[in-house]
């Protein structure tokens, strides 16, 4: 490490010190947690080049035994192919002796061994490695104190599905030619996303960037106060931006809430004068590498594809669901520029494997043999994008201009088997097209619940002994038609099982005489629909005097499409906003045959709820000796705010009761 590096270690260490001092004062506080962070101290050099050091100091007291388990080893991931790291100190600190153990220091003869071992990998394997240092046993109240060093970046779409740091970038005064590769891919610029958030209390975090004045940075805290302060370096013409927080508490979270970085403190910083800048360098990185090229065979397949098309809209979506159901997903490393740069066409249409962004490489250069104007764009599944340009993406997409001048999101990644050409479960989130001329951040808009239907239409008769006879017919569209046809995602000889088990979930002692449904493997030519024929003994109470039954229709067969009745609805009310898995409307409808001729029901008032955000409404009719009974639930969204939950609560109980609720009809 650099005198530099040491000079920001140095200036950490002082006010990791202080820190630690305030813990002994403060106790109480820190009850039931497994470890309690002393100081978390990160400084950041930045050469004009954009290659940065980072190094960072941190001492953790241990609270439990779990916590002594899982600091046994202290372990640090990075990619060999764009970022160098080093464990360069550990100390123990004995509280039974007050004594200091040194396993790791620079110059020391005696140092335990520092191993580089391939991180575990499933799906994506791109070479990912772990530094580890063997701890041992550690007791209650022993502090382990950690200082590392990393040069190089992770670009976020190195961790498919997960948000990354961007700015973990390289070197301090010269360049030697093998730290190349550890500069940025957008070369000359800083961007870092940075939780001040923990899933353990921190008693303090400071992050100190040392930046050129040149580089205008842009930063903004979210979700939270940060202290901030902006000096003179040392250095002429560079200055320091430290940002410190102290007393950083685990939130209690509620359920289904968003990510982390969505609801909690967090810092983002970025060089990037704004998303047009990002957007354009998406697309050169990506068309001078040649990612789109058809290639001769490429063009064959697609003129075959396309022979019998009946227009626009069919051609893209045969040319979607053709890389989707057979590109498999898995990724293997190219080298250098992998996570950022796609996969030419020539390697994904031969080796028909890649990940997300592979997929809409493939995409790109099929619409584009067809004549089409297609071009790669970058979205963050399951967090959200705020404003300042940093590296919030950790998913690749493709979009197409339509003929009318508009663009369309195709994401062949999570389309396998579903009805649409963008899932609907990535509605309300950010993304960015990369174009010549530079596009702005964007936002998927929300997808009308009616699109997502789930229709359930149940035909049956209550005989005198209380057997119930009929039909249930199944049938549901979009996202709703992909939960339901997930019954068949496994082996051809489990379908009939897995489909009498949704039956029998509900009715344990049903009797299933017959199953047809839609064939699986031409899903695009119409919704999923799946009929049941069924005889269901002792289903009714039945007397000379009266009937007691729930329609079956109600009681919440293929309750997999119905994520609303998954949440926990004990809460009246939430300050944290959440999530479903996608808008949906449900429509359940029975009409049964009675032993006799009702004169009265006797069943509670169900009063209709009406909001914008969700809503349910129920009818019940009596004619002669026939019933009709209806409900329909209508859910608006897929990412709700807090003040959405009482709708969005009432509306699901509704439902739930509605299920658990007994019709009572007498003469």
């Amino acid at each position: 490490m650099s005198k530099k590096a040491y000079a920001i270690l140095s200036l950490l260490v002082a006010t990791a010190f202080g820190a630690a001092a305030q813990l002994q004062a403060l106790p109480h506080k820190y009850a039931g947690s497994n470890t309690v962070t002393l100081f978390d101290s990160t400084g950041v050099y930045v050469e004009e080049s954009g290659l940065s050091h980072i190094v960072n100091h941190r001492r953790v007291r241990m609270f439990s035994f779990e916590g002594c388990a899982q600091n046994s080893t202290v372990k640090i991931d990075y990619d060999p192919l764009s970022a160098h790291c080093d464990i360069e100190r550990v100390l123990v600190h004995r509280a039974s002796t007050g004594r200091t153990d040194t396993l790791v220091w620079p110059g020391r003869k005696e140092n335990r061994p520092v191993y580089d071992y391939i991180a575990p990998a499933r799906m994506i394997y791109w070479g990912a490695s772990q530094k580890m240092v063997q701890v041992g046993r550690l007791e209650l109240h022993d502090e382990l104190e950690v200082w590392t060093y990393k040069k190089g970046y992770t670009y976020a779409l190195l961790a498919d599905g997960q948000s990354n740091t961007a700015g973990l970038n390289a070197a301090f005064a010269s360049l030697p030619d093998d730290d190349e590769r550890y500069i940025p891919p957008m070369r000359g610029h800083y961007y870092d996303i940075v939780p001040f958030w923990s899933s353990e209390p921190i008693v303090q975090k400071v992050y100190q960037l040392n930046i050129q004045d040149s580089k205008k940075v842009q930063y903004q805290v979210y979700n939270g106060t940060v202290g901030t302060h902006r000096a003179a370096a040392d250095e002429p013409g560079r200055s320091l931006y430290t940002f410190v927080k102290a007393n950083i508490m685990p939130l209690e979270r509620e359920p289904r809430a968003l990510a982390g970085n969505d609801i909690e403190c967090k810092l983002l910083l970025s060089t990037s004068p704004d998303w047009q800048a990002k957007s354009r360098w998406f697309y050169g990185v990506n068309e001078s590498y040649g990612s789109f090229h058809p290639t001769p065979e490429l063009q064959k397949k697609v003129n075959e594809l396309l022979r019998g098309a009946k227009d626009e809209t069919d051609s893209i979506s045969i040319l979607t669901h053709w890389v989707a159901d057979n590109m498999r997903y898995a990724g293997i490393s190219m080298g250098p520029g992998e996570g950022f740069t796609l996969h030419n066409a020539d390697m994904n249409y031969t080796d028909r494997c890649g990940v997300c962004k592979d997929k809409a490489s493939l995409l790109i250069a099929m619409l584009r043999a067809a004549g089409f104007e297609a071009y790669a764009a970058m979205t963050m599944a399951g967090e959200r994008i705020d404003r300042i340009p940093a590296d919030q993406f950790n998913h690749s997409v493709c979009a197409v201009k339509r003929r009318n001048g508009r663009f369309e999101l195709l994401d062949p990644t999570w389309v396998p088997n579903v009805r649409e050409l963008w899932s609907s479960a990535e509605q309300q989130q950010g993304y960015l097209i990369g174009t010549p001329e530079g596009c702005d951040l964007m936002e998927t808009p929300v997808s009308p619940a009616e699109n997502h239907y789930l229709s359930i239409v149940g035909t049956s008769t209550v005989h005198a002994d209380g057997t119930l006879t009929g039909t249930l017919i199944v049938t549901a569209e979009g996202q709703s038609d992909a939960s339901v046809r997930s019954v068949f995602s496994a082996r051809q000889s489990e379908w009939r099982a897995n489909l009498e088990r949704e039956l029998l979930r509900i009715a344990p002692q049903a009797e299933i005489l017959d199953i047809t449904h839609t064939d699986p493997d031409r899903y695009l030519e119409q919704p999923v629909s799946i009929t049941y024929s069924y005889r269901i003994p002792h289903y009714a109470a039945v007397d000379k005097n009266a009937v007691v039954f729930t329609p079956l229709a109600a009681r919440g067969i293929f309750s997999r499409a119905m994520g609303h009745l998954n949440f926990d609805l004990t809460s009246e009310s939430r300050t944290q906003p959440f999530a479903d898995r996608c808008s949906r409307l449900v429509d359940i409808r029975e009409t049964v045959t009675l032993p006799f001729e009702p004169k009265q029901l006797h069943y509670p008032m169900v009063d209709g709820i009406a909001d914008p955000v969700a809503s349910f409404g129920m009818g019940i009719q009596l004619n002669g000796a026939t019933l009709t009974f209806g409900e329909q639930a209508v859910f608006s969204k897929r990412v709700y705010e807090a003040a959405d939950w009482p709708a969005f609560r009432a509306a699901a109980l509704a439902q739930k009761n509605a299920a658990n609720t007994p019709l009572v009809l007498t003469k």
